[in-house]
């Protein structure tokens, strides 16, 4: 159980690393590498606590907005979750900065890629997300 937590954190800030690279408006700071590391493994604590907590609950009060455009205000909602993850990772003093929506939009639909290929290399033994069996 453990080790699927810290798979998915490590995950979650390789993935945000891909997206620090290739959309403009979503900046890493720090000096070191290290810090750069460090900070890309808590913005990803905070990545997935704000997916853990807030999405689900935002899926349940949006429901009819989701059916209503068949599933497209997800886009959305994981663009204002990616803006939500920046905002809370500088005011817990966090170098790390999504500039605005369109940034954040992409870095949503960057994060979801990445994740999911890195998801499909690991082996099933070491990724428990649940399932079937």
């Amino acid at each position: 159980m453990a080790l699927a937590f810290v798979l998915k954190v490590v995950v979650n800030a390789v993935a945000l690393w891909v997206c620090t690279l290739l959309i403009a408006g979503i900046e890493l700071g720090g000096a070191s590498q290290s810090t750069r590391i460090g900070t890309l493994l808590g913005v990803a604590l905070v990545f997935g606590l704000v997916n853990a907590v807030i999405k689900p609950l935002v899926k349940t009060v949006g429901c009819a907005f989701y059916l209503l455009t068949l599933g497209l205000i997800g886009l959305v909602v994981n663009a204002l979750l990616f803006l939500l993850v920046g905002w809370i990772s500088g005011q817990v003093g966090l170098p790390f900065e999504v500039t605005g929506f369109i940034p954040a939009f992409w870095g949503a639909i960057v994060v979801a890629i990445v994740s999911f290929v890195l998801h499909l290399a690991i082996p099933d033994r070491f990724d428990h997300r649940g399932g079937l069996g």
